[in-house]
């Protein structure tokens, strides 16, 4: 069987270029999955009760992007899904973003009403504003409400979670849980919020059925690349480890995760609850507020953040510093070089992307860089049969 493409890295990202490729171009795509499962870390599995669980913690579709949405449509139903958070402050679940009402729940009536009045006449009904320019900004009673918010809410949550203050990480971490400035209790804001019906594992499934993609499990790319000398590669695996750590590893944050299920239709009132102040975990999540699902069990899933141990973990989060871009300029200079390889990806790019700016990201790269190549001047690819014992299961 011929291949034009290899692929590794059997997730959002692999499995968008890999669907393109064989659609779009009518070409043949090997992708590669070193784990024993499709759809990277929204690989999700019914447990023995039969509640779907997302095994490598929860995945809430989100968007802004009509091209993404439109995109993965085709390969899934979708149920609308708006996620919401509390958080434990001072014993009190509050909403998350910190809102109007979180005020409200928290403070005295009268300190509540003139933080409110005070957020009101700084910034618009609805603006969302990160802590750190609330921080350096306000003044009065309001930089006194920012210093209570930073403390009680940002501060002790991303210790946990990244190891780090607020001060040492891109600006982009802390704005991604902003100050809301109105009584939205939702997460999001994006226009397109749902969950796909049946799981993404079914998802990045069916974008993987096509006669011209071939799947294999528990394969370390490095093991099948001899084997396609010609074909053309797309990487989304780390790439500091495609180069053997030459320059020494990226640094990621990693996750433990704790389950434990329950008698009972429901334990939480949202589906996500967040501890800033007290214990090692960071958040428990429900998961039938994910899925959809009803019974009379349920499960819970508990987060650990975690240093990331090459072979020991998984690297979840790239951690987002200047010294680490400045680490990563030197691996994508070699990657420039590499005249046949595509790396992308939240590993490959070294980018806290969420999924849709996974998918987003993926069809820019099918776009500029596959789509629109002369295929004039492809290599011509050998002709290799697959042997009898090449898995194609894809879940």
């Amino acid at each position: 069987m011929q291949i034009d493409w290899i692929i590794a890295g059997a997730g959002f990202t692999g499995a968008t270029l890999a669907e393109r490729i064989a659609t779009a171009c009518n070409e043949r795509v090997l992708v590669v999955e070193r784990r024993p499962h499709i759809a990277g870390n929204a690989y999700d599995l019914p447990d023995s009760d039969g509640l779907l669980r997302h095994r490598h913690g929860p995945h809430i579709f989100h968007t802004q992007s009509e091209k993404v949405w439109r995109y993965l449509q085709r390969f899934s139903a979708w149920r609308p899904y708006f996620h919401r958070v509390r958080a434990v402050v001072d014993g009190r679940q509050i909403p998350v973003p910190f809102n109007l009402d979180s005020i409200e729940a928290l403070f005295p009536r009268a300190l509540a009403e003139r933080y409110q009045a005070a957020l009101l006449a700084r910034f618009r009904f609805g603006e969302r504003v990160p802590i750190l320019k609330l921080m350096s900004e306000a003044e009065g009673e309001l930089a006194e409400f920012a210093r209570f918010v930073y403390e009680k809410v940002f501060r002790n949550y991303t210790l946990k979670q990244w190891g780090l203050a607020p001060e040492e990480l891109s600006p982009s971490v802390t704005a991604r849980v902003p100050i809301v400035v109105s009584r939205d209790d939702r997460y999001f804001q994006d226009r397109w919020q749902a969950m796909p019906a049946e799981g993404y594992t079914a998802l990045i499934d069916r974008m993987l059925d096509h006669p011209n993609i071939k799947v294999m499990l528990r394969t370390d790319f490095r093991e099948v690349r001899p084997l396609f000398p010609d074909a053309r590669v797309i990487y989304t695996g780390a790439i500091d480890d495609y180069f053997g750590h030459r320059f020494g590893t990226l640094p990621y944050r990693s996750l433990r995760f704790e389950w434990q299920t329950l008698t009972a239709e429901q334990h939480q009132e949202v589906a996500t609850i967040n501890y800033p102040q007290e214990y090692d975990f960071t958040r428990i999540t429900e998961m039938k507020h994910l899925t959809g699902q009803t019974g009379a069990r349920t499960a819970l899933l508990a987060e650990y953040p975690q240093v990331y141990q090459p072979g020991v973990n998984e690297p979840y989060y790239p951690i987002p510093r200047e010294q680490n871009q400045t680490l990563y300029a030197r691996y994508q200079a070699l990657a420039r070089e590499e005249e046949d390889v595509i790396f992308c990806g939240r590993l490959g790019d070294y980018k806290y992307y969420n999924m849709d700016q996974a998918v987003g990201a993926a069809l820019s790269v099918f776009e500029k860089r596959i789509n629109k190549t002369d295929r004039r001047k492809l290599h011509r690819v050998r002709q290799i049969e697959f042997t009898a014992g090449v898995s194609t299961q894809t879940g």
